[in-house]
């Protein structure tokens, strides 16, 4: 009896939000502005790299991050957890630009802008969206089996473009699994208390 071997699943592309910042802790605004991790965001990075360890989705080729220095000491703390070459940085992964809002509390702002649409001198949530699913899309078709490291809007908004459906909110630290399918991409958030992930299309 001939036995056919099952077809290999596809590949994963871990993205991973980069850790805490004190900005993060009071609620304000990041965007583009330069806000260092703190002592909570390098342990939320290290934790996130203990987790990628034993995930059974690796092994993991690569590590990518945002040109933002949260994203890279994030990214620098995941690699050398795992053996891996400094991070790529990559143009792609910026965070959404916030304009006038950056530096302002998350409440002022919806209160200003509910939604925060219509900030002045942001990137529209649709050029976000656009922008790092195209991102997110070339670094899974050129090195697939990689972690990328960025941020919550720009990834809420990219992964949500990929899979048609709404995100919810990415906190500091979190990682979603990017696996593409022949119907499409899915998405599926990697909680160390959760076996299998719980999956979302």
């Amino acid at each position: 009896m001939t036995v056919t071997p099952a077809p290999a699943a596809p590949p994963v592309l871990a993205l991973v939000r980069h850790g805490e910042t004190d900005w993060n802790h009071a609620r304000r605004i990041q965007g583009r502005t330069e806000v260092p991790l703190n002592d909570t965001g390098r342990a939320q990075a290290s934790a996130a790299g203990a987790l990628l360890a034993t995930a059974a989705h690796g092994p993991w080729e690569g590590a990518y991050a945002s040109p933002l220095g949260r994203a890279i000491e994030t990214a620098e703390i995941i690699a050398q957890r795992l053996g891996l070459a400094a991070p790529t940085i990559d143009e792609g992964l910026w965070e959404r630009d916030f304009g006038e809002a950056e530096g302002l509390l998350v409440e002022d702002i919806e209160a200003r802008w509910p939604g925060q649409r219509g900030i002045p001198g942001s990137e529209p949530l649709d050029s976000v969206a656009e922008r790092s699913a195209a991102a997110i899309d070339s670094i899974y078709r050129s090195a697939p089996g990689s972690i990328v490291v960025a941020h919550g809007a720009m990834l809420r908004a990219g992964i949500g473009r990929l899979i048609g459906a709404e995100m919810p909110r990415i906190p500091n630290g979190e990682i979603w699994l990017l696996r593409r399918e022949p119907a499409g991409y899915t998405a599926a958030l990697l909680d160390p208390a959760t076996a299998p992930p719980l999956l979302h299309r």
